[in-house]
């Protein structure tokens, strides 16, 4: 049997990546929360999905965003729940990336969603 002795010093470092990854994790999940309300709640986001031609969608999206932002949360403890949740979230920035440059949006509308990808890429590695 192997057994992996951690150092004093490299425990801090594990500690503070533990750290950094839970803040990314709970802003990530904040920031689905708030895309999910405002999806169903705000004019300027149900003019986006018109936009983006995801009108009849966007209560279905939304619902999505809102359970993401709750897994990714929850995922914090429960670590099955991260794993979904990070999965989910890559799938629908991969859509989102896809349809922003299908209705040929700039990049700068774009680099959101390339964002929470690399985030929710960062998640899952570390929830693995």
């Amino acid at each position: 049997m192997v057994t992996l002795e951690i150092k004093p010093e490299n425990e801090k470092l594990i500690l503070h990546l533990m750290d950094t990854l839970n803040l990314i994790i709970i802003f990530t999940g904040i920031s689905f929360l708030v895309y999910g309300v405002n999806s169903f709640y705000s004019n300027k986001m149900i003019s986006e999905f018109e936009r983006w031609g995801l009108k009849e969608r966007r209560k279905i999206i939304a619902c999505f965003q809102l359970l993401c932002g709750c897994l990714l949360i929850i995922g914090i403890k429960h670590n099955p729940m991260l794993i979904i949740s990070s999965i989910l979230l890559i799938i629908m920035m991969l859509v989102a990336i896809y349809v922003r440059i299908k209705i040929r949006d700039d990049i700068s509308e774009i680099l959101p969603a390339i964002t929470f990808l690399i985030l929710g890429v960062i998640i899952l590695q570390y929830s693995l």
